[in-house]
């Protein structure tokens, strides 16, 4: 790896599979110059940088937010649900959650 170069990771989930691209890039890549670089794009087409928002880290970032780094572009998916409904609907169905996801266990 020469000085001008950096170690960025594209990564990407489904519901059962998840794919993290390690890939040697140039230094001042933006997210976008790195998702199309990956080559991730052609393993999953449902892909849509138009439509898909992609963060670093876990926060929402834009295509051309230049990369450090180390740093891990992530390309989020439109949730199928959404969570706070999903909770809503759970307390009006008088289910109780226990800590970490899925149904309580009955109470005795």
């Amino acid at each position: 790896m020469t000085d001008s170069e950096i170690i960025v990771e594209v990564a990407y989930a489904l519901p059962k599979e998840q794919i993290i691209v390690p890939i040697k890039v140039r230094e001042g890549i933006t997210a976008e110059q790195a998702i199309k670089s990956s080559g991730i794009m052609s393993k999953y087409p449902e892909i849509d940088l138009t439509v898909n928002k992609v963060g670093i880290f876990g926060k929402l970032t834009k295509l051309d937010a230049p990369l450090r780094h180390l740093d891990r572009v992530e390309i989020y998916r439109s949730l199928i649900a959404d969570p706070k409904e999903v909770r809503k609907q759970r307390v009006a169905d008088g289910k109780v959650m226990k800590k970490g996801g899925g149904d309580a266990p009955p109470e005795a």
